[in-house]
């Protein structure tokens, strides 16, 4: 009897952790789809590109890419059920290296979900922009 109680309060505490998830952070729990691009933004460098190396935080490498001028670099992903979600991006320009999170799902499944769950990223002499919907940029952080 004591084991049948302890297996019954076992899972109504498995269906609460659920459903305690599924109303706080649904994204994490059905595994939304996300849209990140990172576009060259650079003015003027069309013999010095922009070197992009991406990487998921559960392993996934995404391997390098050289963007000329207007290029981009693109790929869609969804959360994990943890949470966890990651994408780690290196940048590098001449003599200028940044890392950062291209997106981060603590960080990012707010900002990025409305209209169309997608996440961009100007990258510019000047340093890293973001948007949302391509139209409206806002400065994120600079190169150093």
């Amino acid at each position: 009897m004591k084991l049948l109680t302890t297996i019954f309060i076992i899972i109504c505490l498995s269906l609460l952790g659920i459903i305690f998830m599924s109303v706080l952070q649904p994204q994490h729990l059905y595994g939304i789809e996300y849209n990140v691009r990172v576009i060259n933004g650079f003015t003027n460098n069309s013999s010095l590109p922009l070197v992009i190396w991406c990487s998921s935080g559960d392993g996934g490498d995404m391997g390098g890419r050289a963007l000329q001028e207007g290029d981009d670099f693109s790929w869609s992903l969804k959360t994990n059920l943890w949470g966890s979600t990651n994408f780690l991006c290196t940048m590098k320009w001449d003599a200028a290296r940044k890392r950062f999170d291209a997106f981060s799902v603590g960080r990012d499944s707010r900002r990025c979900y409305d209209p169309f769950r997608k996440c961009s990223w100007l990258v510019k002499e000047d340093g890293f922009y973001f948007s949302n919907d391509e139209v409206n940029w806002k400065k994120d952080f600079s190169w150093f």
